[in-house]
């Protein structure tokens, strides 16, 4: 396993770009894939790479304020205190090891936005713990399986695919002929028990990798953007009543009870449901509430900020990947192509493996349920395959390969100041013994 592990780990230093030289690469691989696949000339495939730059620009909002109020939340009130405590929960190195597994798991089971933030954060503060009480273990493994946990974000409450068709008017309604109920996706007993052994399997996986030369959090790390202390500037309170307002706590908890208020009302009128607007709004209310000020609250997101800016850089390329990918129909070919060979048994399974790949290119459960779905659902009113299985093979091949991407593990690679090359090949080792519980899973509902 060492063998392997050092390979690995040489493997992924020599030819794994960082996430923005990695999305400019998958940006050439996609074009020349395109020209080559279908019947777009360069200049149709340049311009659909265009058209796509600003595809997702209200979502890369939306994420950059996921980012800076999970930030900020971790950095005010008793908030600290409560991650600290949970840091210091595991024992040793392997326990460590398995804990940030599970919490990133655990926590995307619940919100997926927040997975790889907090995942990051806290595998920064078990680091941190571990040394204190000198307790040796490999930092970069505790980030890769801190990421690991990420395998099972589209089997919880804000699976992107599974939620859309069982909401009423979703695109795909009149093919689906009706809605699919969450008690036959992500409710399921399958589902349930799938989720179990996955994160069972990325457990007890990380806690065999840890090489024999440790490599303990460095002070520099230490003291930078994810530690869960504030770096709060300590200027002179201005005088008069602007410093009263800037200083006093309740304009802020005012503010927060009025979007408690307003967040209670969607759900009350809406059902519970989240998407991403709704958790940012519930983070910025917590955030509002557990501030001691306006002021307090701001120089903490002034920190929190430095940690959107790769978000913003790189996330226009990913959005222009999907733009050549969408606008030449070469997604929709591939599905098409991805369909026609299963069998009734078999058919999740490729939607499975189909959607790890897709994912590559199109890293966004939503947008790869729209392209992939329809020839996929074709397919099982075909061959006979219950419709929901094809729903959560493709959420499963979606959160598959998430957990070697370079574009997934920004947040990650922010908090806890690691560099892809050094995160990856553990997360790697991981995503290979995911595959198990997941294809099996998928592989016993078809057939039993």
């Amino acid at each position: 396993m060492q063998k392997v592990i050092d390979a690995i780990i040489v493997a992924f230093d020599r030819y794994m770009p960082e996430p923005f030289a990695f999305g400019v690469l998958m940006t050439l691989v996609a074009m020349v894939l395109t020209w080559g696949a279908t019947e777009a000339q360069p200049v149709e495939v340049v311009v659909a790479w265009g058209d796509g730059l600003s595809m997702l620009l209200p979502f890369i909002t939306q994420v950059c304020l996921t980012i800076m109020f999970a930030f900020a939340l971790a950095h005010l009130g008793p908030v600290p205190k409560y991650l600290n405590r949970l840091a210091s929960i595991p024992r040793t190195s392997t326990a460590a090891y398995a804990f940030c597994a599970v919490f990133t798991g655990v926590v995307c089971l619940v919100c997926w936005p927040l997975g790889t933030i907090l995942g990051g954060l806290m595998a920064k503060e078990v680091a941190l713990s571990c040394r204190a009480r000198g307790i040796d273990v490999h930092y970069p493994l505790l980030g890769g399986a801190a990421f690991s946990g990420f395998v099972v974000w589209h089997m919880g409450y804000t699976a992107s695919a599974p939620l859309l068709v069982a909401t009423a008017g979703n695109p795909m309604e009149s093919m689906l002929g009706g809605l699919i109920p969450v008690s036959q996706t992500i409710m399921s007993t399958n589902n349930l028990l799938a989720i179990v052994a996955t994160l069972t399997v990325v457990a007890l996986v990380a806690t065999r990798l840890e090489p024999d030369q440790k490599a303990p959090i460095t002070d520099e790390i230490a003291a930078g953007t994810g530690m869960l202390e504030a770096d709060v500037e300590t200027t002179p309170r201005r005088p008069g009543f602007a410093g009263y307002i800037e200083n006093a706590r309740w304009p802020s908890t005012v503010m927060g009870l009025l979007l408690f208020g307003y967040v209670g009302y969607w759900f009350l009128t809406n059902g519970i449901q989240l998407d991403l607007n709704l958790v940012n709004w519930s983070f910025l209310a917590l955030c509002l509430v557990l501030s001691r000020s306006a002021r307090e609250f701001s120089d903490v997101l002034m920190n929190g900020g430095r940690a959107v800016i790769p978000t913003l850089l790189q996330y226009p390329l990913y959005a222009g990947i999907m733009g050549i990918m969408l606008n030449t129909g070469l997604i929709a070919d591939l599905a098409n192509v991805f369909a026609q060979v299963g069998t009734a048994e078999t058919l999740p399974l490729i939607a499975f493996f189909s959607g790890g790949f897709i994912n590559l290119f199109i890293p966004s459960g939503g947008a790869q349920w729209a392209v992939q779905g329809p020839a996929f659902l074709e397919a099982a009113r075909t061959l006979g395959t219950d419709p929901e299985l094809i729903v959560m093979g493709v959420a499963y091949g979606d959160q598959w390969t998430n957990i070697i991407h370079p574009f997934v593990i920004i947040p990650l690679l922010i908090m806890t100041g690691r560099r892809a090359n050094q995160v990856l090949p553990f997360s790697f080792i991981m995503f290979v013994a995911a595959t198990v519980p997941l294809a099996g899973a998928l592989y016993l509902a078809a057939v039993l």
